[in-house]
């Protein structure tokens, strides 16, 4: 098991928690299909378990990371929400990804509104940013519609990559 480092963050519908290795399935299943072409799969699943551990690792390494999101009436895995800050990253990110089950339904959004709440509180950062492939439009959306803006300023992973900013400093 591995150990919570995370906090727990509630939402009226949602409980974001340290992920759990149960989580991985979904994770696998993501990276498999072409849902993940934005996210650079797909990947085989010893690809895709490298990545999902790393992820989960920088919750040790940095103090921050992904959290598994769960309904909080069926406990249901909806997706990954969180903190993202591999090699490679310009600085933290701010990314999702949610089960077919829950795409549509305000997971993504409820979920990283608490999250972007908690980074606000616990770290002293004047911004954090989305990355996302320019052809994945409705993860720039979500972006946008949590109240980020894009700022072609900042750099990416990829030249191309669309960048948007959430200011933390400002009033919520």
């Amino acid at each position: 098991m591995i150990p919570a480092l995370a906090p727990e963050l509630l939402t009226p519908r949602l409980r974001l928690r340290m992920p759990r290795l149960a989580d991985f399935e979904a994770w696998a299943a993501f990276f498999a299909s072409a849902r993940s072409v934005h996210e650079g799969g797909p990947k085989d699943r010893l690809a895709a378990w490298q990545h999902w551990a790393a992820d989960v690792a920088l919750w040790a390494l940095k103090g921050y990371g992904p959290f598994g999101v769960e309904d909080r009436t069926s406990g249901a895995y909806l997706g990954e929400v969180g903190i993202y800050h591999g090699e490679g990253y310009p600085a933290p990110e701010l990314g999702w990804f949610v089960t077919p089950e829950a795409e549509g339904k305000g997971v993504a959004l409820e979920a990283a509104r608490a999250v972007l709440d908690w980074v606000k509180t616990s770290f002293d950062w004047p911004h954090i940013t989305n990355i996302i492939e320019p052809a994945n439009t409705r993860s720039i959306a979500l972006g946008l519609r949590l109240g980020g803006v894009i700022d072609p300023t900042l750099p990416g992973i990829d030249p191309t990559d669309v960048v948007i900013r959430h200011d933390l400093r400002r009033a919520s």
